[in-house]
């Protein structure tokens, strides 16, 4: 014991840092209980998670204080000491700190939350977590036809909410419009294809339709934007092979490929039961006349 105490006397540097190291790590364990606390005491995971985040990031920003105050002995000079210390990490950490920056940013603005599907960097997918540098997301997309999961789990730095834009399927409103297109061969019935087509469309996405519309109206309230309309749209085009119809319709934004499964199995079944009155059409090309090829022996 005696000679812990000279070795402090002799270095009293030694001494400061093992304080500075209890105190830190007393702070990571208050840190840690609270977390857990909250863990298992509150049921709803979305409360629970933004619970345990804010307790980090609070204990993060006490330990930092606690690191200035400590190491300048005095709060005239926590201004300037700040000061000194954040041009020296903005020249040497600038892309940490833009991450920490972008998570609080994140956090404060709800620029998205975990549940989310957004596309940012050119990478698209649902936000599985939010960390104090790191989003994490479950990649869809890129090999993978529409909109499914590709298996792959992303990280991107929160830096990249300052960097460009984030496109967001599901904040505020849920939904997105989608369509495609159908090929009516020439002499078809088509006020009577135009009917099949609308009339699955109706039956099928009813749901969503009124869901939207309900949702738009508070979106046309917050933003600066018209109104649109949310029924399913139907037009016709002229081409050289067929009469094209392009169906533009509203769906929930994880449910695109089923809805677009679904009102092309149905709009087939009635057309296919119209008896020839209405034909899909495809690419074909059509010989008028075989030329005549003479063979002299």
């Amino acid at each position: 014991m005696d000679a812990i105490q000279q070795l402090f006397q002799d270095y009293p540097l030694v001494k400061s840092i093992i304080k500075y190291v209890i105190i830190v790590g007393f702070v990571l364990l208050c840190i840690q209980f609270v977390r857990t606390f909250l863990k298992r005491n509150i049921a709803n995971a979305s409360v629970r998670y933004k619970s345990q985040k804010g307790v980090e990031l609070l204990g993060y920003f006490i330990l930092g204080v606690i690191t200035i105050l400590y190491f300048t002995g005095s709060i005239k000079d926590f201004t300037v000491t700040l000061g000194l210390l954040s041009a020296g990490l903005a020249f040497t950490l600038q892309e940490l700190i833009l991450s920490i920056a972008g998570s609080v940013y994140i956090f404060i603005v709800k620029v998205y939350e975990p549940g989310d599907r957004i596309e940012i960097n050119g990478i698209k997918g649902d936000v599985i977590d939010v960390d104090s540098i790191y989003t994490t997301m479950m990649e869809i997309g890129q090999w993978v036809q529409s909109d499914n999961y590709t298996g792959r789990i992303v990280k991107l730095s929160n830096a990249f909410v300052f960097k460009g834009p984030v496109y967001n399927y599901s904040k505020d409103f849920p939904f997105i419009w989608d369509e495609f297109n159908l090929p009516i061969r020439y002499g078809s019935d088509i006020e009577l294809a135009k009917s099949i087509i609308i009339g699955a469309a109706t039956a099928t996405l009813a749901e969503y339709t009124k869901a939207s519309k309900d949702k738009w109206i508070e979106v046309v309230s917050k933003y600066y934007v018209e109104d649109a309309m949310v029924e399913p749209t139907l037009a016709t085009t002229l081409t050289d092979n067929w009469i094209q119809f392009n169906l533009r319709y509203i769906v929930d934004y994880k449910k695109r490929r089923v809805t677009k499964h679904l009102l092309n199995d149905l709009i087939r079944k009635d057309i296919e039961a119209t008896n020839g009155k209405v034909i899909l059409a495809s690419a074909t090309v059509e010989l008028i006349k075989i030329p005549e090829i003479e063979i002299k022996k």
